[in-house]
């Protein structure tokens, strides 16, 4: 039988979990794989994989959609990951699933605050009342403090060397 290889990551765990999937695997298997990791599955838990807007249901026999060698498997109590971005003297907020990466905030926010090609290509998403600039392929959630499910960010422009 093929398998895939997975990545698991869940609220109260700093590292990831690699696992070997069965192609194919179905929701009741996955959970159970999840708890044969010691991932406590209550009722207020989420399972995303990637960057999915929706989560899993919580029991079936149908197959995990979605999953492909390399993917993150997100164990989550948020829902939904609010984000807001501060750019000059606006600030927008948008909901996002707890997958969804700085990449595609960043994107949204280049949209919202019109900034054209030039411009977005200077700016960078840094985490509010901080220095800290996350990589683009960050999942929200990852960013969050995993109880307010909420993340702010200011689009500063990126420091560039002229020469």
């Amino acid at each position: 039988m093929k398998t895939i290889t997975a990545f698991i990551q869940s609220d109260g765990k700093p590292d990831l979990t690699e696992v070997e999937l069965p192609e194919g695997v179905s929701i009741d298997d996955l959970f159970a794989l999840l708890t044969q990791h010691e991932i406590d599955l209550d009722d207020e838990i989420e399972i995303f994989i990637d960057e999915a807007d929706e989560p899993l249901k919580r029991k079936g026999k149908d197959r995990v959609p979605a999953l492909k060698r390399g993917c993150r498997i997100h164990v989550t109590r948020c829902r939904k990951v609010k984000a807001s971005v501060n750019f000059t003297d606006r600030t927008e907020a948008e909901q996002f699933a707890p997958g969804v990466r700085v990449r595609r905030v960043k994107a949204w926010a280049v949209r919202v605050f019109k900034l054209d090609g030039n411009d977005a290509s200077e700016h960078v998403l840094q985490l509010c009342n901080s220095t800290v600039r996350p990589p683009t392929d960050t999942p929200l959630y990852e960013l969050t403090d995993r109880r307010s499910c909420a993340i702010c960010f200011d689009l500063v422009p990126e420091k560039r060397v002229e020469g």
